[in-house]
C-alpha cells in the first residue's frame, strides 16, 4: 500500500459522498420550492408541500434495499466495484430527474417518474455511504481511522455548498419564472460531470487492505451470507441497534438544521429563499472545516463521547435556535446554523464513519454499516422534513405559504440581505 494508493482511495471516497450529498440536498431543495408547483398542483400549498416531501421520503424507503443488497456485493465480491455500479445508478437517476416534464405536460406520469426515479436514486446512495466510508478507512492507519473516516464525511459539507450554490447561482442568474420552468434543471444535470469525475477516480484504485486481508483468512468468506453472519453474531446484533439508535440521533439534526430549516425560515420567519441558502452556503463552510477537526479529535479521546457530545449539546440548543431564528435578523439566523450545523453538529458526524466501521469486523463491515446508516435513515432522515412540515401546519404555515405564493415567486429579488 502506497501512499498514492491512499490518496486515491481517500479522494474517490470524497468525491463519491459529496455527489451523494449534492444529489441529496438538491432534491430536498427542490421538493420544498420547485416541485410541490410543477408535480403536485393540488391547488393548496400544504398539501402540495407535503406530497412534495414524501417523494423525498420514499428514497430513504429505498435506501436499505440499496444498503442491504450492495453491503452483500460489497462484502463477497469488494468495495470497488460495488461503488463503481452505485455510482451509474446514481448519476443516472439524477440526470434523469432533471429531465422529467411537468404535471401539465404528461399528468400523471410526471409524479410516478419522479417517484421511481427517487425510487432508484435512493437505492443507490444505500450502497454508496458505506462503501465510501471503508474506501477511507480501511485504508487508514489504526490511530487515525477518525481522522482519515472524516474525509468522506466532508463530503457533505462539499454537498451541502455545491447544492445551495447551484441553486443561488440560478436564482441570481436568472427571473423567478425562468427558474420555475427550466432553470432548476439546469442543477441536476451538472451532476453529470461530478459522476463522470467519481468514476474515472474509482477505476484507478485498489480494493481496501481489510477486503484483501479478510478473503485471505476465511476461504469460504464468499460463499457466505454476510446478512446471516451479522445477526449469527450477539455482539454484532447488539452493534447493529446501537449504531441504528445513534444514526437516529445524527439524522434528525442534520434534516432539521439543513433541509427543513428552507421551509421554516422563508414560511413561518419571513425570510426569502436567497437568504436562506446564503446562510447555509456559510454554515456549510463551517461544516467542512469542523468536520475534519472533530475526526481527529476522536482519535484521541473516545469516539462515543465525541458523538455524545454533539448529540446532547444539539438537544439543548434547539429551541433557543429556532427562537433566534424567528426574530427576523439574517445576521442571526446565519451565526444560529453557523454554531449549530457547522461546529456542533460535526462532532457526530465527524466521528461517526470510524465509529461505525470499529463496530464490525471487515467480511462483515460492509452490510453492517450499511443497515445501520440506512435504515435508521428511513425516520431519521427520509419522514422528518414530512413530520415537521405536517406539524407546523397548524401554527401559521398554511398562511405564510399562500402568502409567498401570492407575493414574489420563488425568490424575492431585490431585498437586501441584511435587515
Amino acid at each position: 500500500m502506497t501512499k498514492k494508493d491512499v490518496r486515491t482511495a481517500v479522494s474517490s471516497s470524497t468525491i463519491g459522498t459529496t455527489i451523494e450529498w449534492y444529489d441529496f440536498f438538491l432534491y430536498g431543495t427542490a421538493a420544498g420550492l420547485v416541485f410541490d408547483h410543477l408535480y403536485f398542483p393540488t391547488g393548496d400549498s400544504i398539501i402540495g408541500l407535503l406530497l412534495s416531501y414524501g417523494t423525498f421520503a420514499v428514497g430513504f424507503l429505498a435506501r436499505p434495499l440499496g444498503g442491504l443488497f450492495f453491503g452483500h456485493l460489497g462484502d463477497r465480491i469488494g468495495r470497488k466495484k460495488t461503488l463503481v455500479t452505485t455510482m451509474y445508478i446514481m448519476g443516472i437517476a439524477t440526470f434523469l430527474i432533471g429531465a422529467i416534464p411537468t404535471y401539465e405536460q404528461i399528468g400523471i406520469w410526471a409524479p410516478i417518474a419522479l417517484i421511481l426515479l427517487r425510487i432508484a436514486q435512493g437505492i443507490a446512495i444505500g450502497g454508496e455511504w458505506g462503501g465510501a466510508v471503508l474506501l477511507s478507512v480501511e485504508y487508514a492507519p489504526k490511530t487515525r481511522r477518525g481522522f482519515f473516516g472524516s474525509f468522506p464525511q466532508m463530503g457533505l459539507a462539499f454537498g451541502l455548498l455545491l447544492g445551495t450554490g447551484a441553486f443561488t447561482l440560478l436564482n441570481l442568474s436568472m427571473s423567478d419564472e425562468a427558474f420555475l420552468s427550466w432553470g432548476w434543471r439546469i442543477a441536476f444535470f451538472f451532476s453529470v460531470l461530478l459522476v463522470i469525475v467519481g468514476i474515472y477516480l474509482r477505476t484507478k484504485i485498489a480494493e481496501t487492505p481489510s477486503f484483501r486481508a479478510a478473503q485471505k483468512q476465511v476461504e469460504s468468506v464468499e460463499r457466505k451470507i454476510p446478512l446471516a453472519e451479522l445477526l449469527k453474531d450477539r455482539l454484532s446484533r447488539r452493534h447493529l441497534l446501537l449504531g441504528m439508535g445513534t444514526r437516529y440521533a445524527e439524522g434528525v439534526a442534520y434534516n432539521l438544521l439543513a433541509v427543513f430549516i428552507i421551509t421554516f425560515a422563508t414560511g413561518t420567519a419571513g425570510f426569502s429563499q436567497l437568504e436562506v441558502l446564503l446562510s447555509l452556503m456559510i454554515s456549510a463552510v463551517a461544516l467542512a472545516v469542523f468536520i475534519p477537526v472533530w475526526g481527529r479529535v476522536s482519535d484521541a479521546i473516545p469516539r462515543r463521547i465525541v458523538f455524545g457530545s454533539g448529540a446532547l449539546i444539539l438537544v439543548a440548543i434547539v429551541y433557543p435556535a429556532f427562537w433566534a431564528i424567528q426574530l427576523g435578523s439574517w445576521l442571526l439566523l446565519t451565526g444560529v446554523l453557523v454554531v449549530a450545523l457547522g461546529v456542533i453538529y460535526p462532532l457526530m458526524y465527524g466521528s461517526m464513519a470510524a465509529f461505525y466501521a470499529e463496530l464490525f469486523p471487515p467480511a462483515t463491515r460492509y452490510s453492517g454499516i450499511s443497515i445501520v446508516y440506512q435504515v435508521s435513515g428511513i425516520f431519521a432522515s427520509g419522514m422528518t422534513p414530512f413530520i415537521l412540515t405536517w406539524l407546523l401546519g397548524g401554527f401559521g404555515l398554511n398562511a405564510a405559504l399562500r402568502n409567498r405564493e401570492c407575493g414574489s415567486g420563488i425568490f424575492r429579488h431585490g431585498e437586501s440581505l441584511l435587515r
